[in-house]
């Protein structure tokens, strides 16, 4: 890794350099890593300390796998590498960081939004990979400590880089910025979510936008053209913004569209000039915006048509992000199609998936969980969801959680006869107990909450 060296690192980070004769503080580092189990011969360990494990335990478990030393919040008797002493190992990574993106010569693209921000990075990155080596985001790593992560994976053979922006407070966009520096911002979208920190939608737009206040200014800006809150937002730097959308009055836009139900879609993205034809490979009218900045995106870093729809239709869910998961044969129940979109939801992704859903030729079910960080209109939110449930097409509604009673009520009073059937269950196992008698044979089901729901748990008891 250029430049990563423990005398480089001890700068940094403001650290205080100990042991130094065990080692050579010259050698760059293999990898920077805050999980042990992830060091490797050359690495750099820093030991963070959380609710449950105290990373410093592990220093000589590093040292055996050959790290060439630790970053660390307190001395460490007899430690056999050397190691750097901070007052803090998170703000360490964060600086490690800073300074590692800071000797890069890719560019970043950055990636945020209230929705949609993982897929949209999975079609950008995706779309880029036809022409170029790219590192991408992994997992959740789009915070404080994700993000660093991210950009200390990257390695001599990228030549591109997409990492995911997430935030749920004013002021964080900024940090993640002032590190990432990204060449490229795209936002997607700008929706109701931790509306319990932000306030409001204008409050989420705020924070946001904040990721402009780092960013090259020569770099291009993409945003949702059909949000009404991003139509706002003015040129921060020199470029024109770049607007996507499904008018025409934006530079990015899409026309000719073929659903393909829960095989995606086909459709025509017009762009300074060009028409591309595109195969979307995942269902859903937002996985047609995606596409569309995807191609807007790899414009701008000089792909022809031809790679931009060959990138667009190599593109794969991740788990736990509309990823649709298909199987004949189940030992609860035979040709299910799964829609495992468990990983997080808002009131904004939650219709959305219900619209997905709704593509589907079979009985419709939605097993739909609590949506946290919402604020003082939390339970008028889920009710809004309830009803959108059952006024879009869903035949059966299982709700979990004590939130999602509301969401319950709301499709109860929004009933207006018809092929729909509503339950409610407190918990995960209530709920899976029960559905070997509510579900049948053929049935899309769609299992979507916020993420400290723990929905994969059903998607799992469904899979096997």
């Amino acid at each position: 890794m250029k430049n990563l060296t423990l005398n480089n690192i001890s700068k940094a980070v403001n650290g205080i350099l100990k042991n130094s004769t065990l080692g050579d503080c010259n050698l760059e580092a293999s990898c920077v890593e805050i999980d042990s189990r992830k060091i490797v011969e050359g690495g750099v360990f820093i030991a963070t300390v959380g609710e449950r494990v105290d990373g410093h335990s592990f220093i000589d478990q590093v040292a055996s796998k050959g790290a060439i030393g630790a970053i660390v919040e307190k001395d460490i008797p007899n430690c056999p590498i050397p190691y750097i002493l901070v007052k803090s190992s998170f703000q360490a990574l964060k600086d490690v960081a800073a300074y590692y993106r800071s000797g890069l010569n890719i560019p970043v693209i950055g990636v945020t939004g209230s929705v949609g921000k993982t897929s949209t990075k999975e079609f950008i990155a995706g779309t880029l990979s036809a022409k170029y080596r790219v590192c991408k985001t992994q997992g959740n790593h789009n915070n404080e400590v994700g993000m660093p992560l991210t950009l200390l994976s990257i390695r001599n053979e990228h030549e591109i880089a997409v990492v995911e922006m997430g935030i749920s407070s004013f002021g964080e966009m900024s940090r993640l910025a002032s590190i990432a520096k990204p060449d490229t911002c795209v936002i997607t979208n700008i929706g109701q979510c931790h509306l319990e920190f932000l306030g409001d939608r204008d409050g989420v737009l705020k924070a946001k936008t904040e990721i402009f206040e780092f960013m090259n200014p020569k770099g291009a800006v993409f945003l949702n053209g059909d949000d009404d809150k991003l139509s706002t937002v003015t040129k921060p730097h020199d470029r024109e913004i770049v607007h996507f959308g499904m008018s025409s009055t934006n530079e990015i836009y899409a026309k000719d569209i073929v659903n393909k139900g829960l095989h995606g879609s086909d459709a025509t993205i017009v762009m300074y000039g060009f028409n591309i034809p595109v195969h979307v490979p995942l269902p859903g009218r937002h996985m047609i915006f995606n596409a569309m900045v995807a191609a807007g995106v790899a414009k701008e870093y000089r792909l022809t048509n031809e790679e931009i729809a060959k990138g667009i239709a190599s593109v794969e869910a991740t788990e736990g992000r509309s990823h649709i998961i298909e199987a004949p044969k189940y030992t609860l129940i035979d040709d299910v199609s799964l829609i495992d979109d468990c990983y997080n939801a808002n009131p904004v992704s939650m219709k959305a998936a219900i619209d997905l859903l709704n593509m589907a030729d079979t009985r419709k079910v939605a097993i739909l969980g609590d949506m946290f960080e919402l604020g003082e209109n939390e339970r008028e939110l889920h009710s809004e969801v309830g009803e959108y449930a059952v006024t879009h097409g869903v035949n059966l509604l299982i709700t979990i959680g004590e939130l999602s009673k509301r969401m319950y009520e709301g499709a109860l009073n929004s009933m207006m006869g018809g092929n729909v059937s509503i339950y409610c269950f407190d918990t995960k196992s209530d709920a899976i107990n029960k559905l070997p008698k509510l579900l049948q044979r053929g049935d899309s089901i769609l299992i979507k909450a916020s993420h400290g729901m723990h929905l994969e748990e059903v998607v799992e008891y469904l899979r096997k």
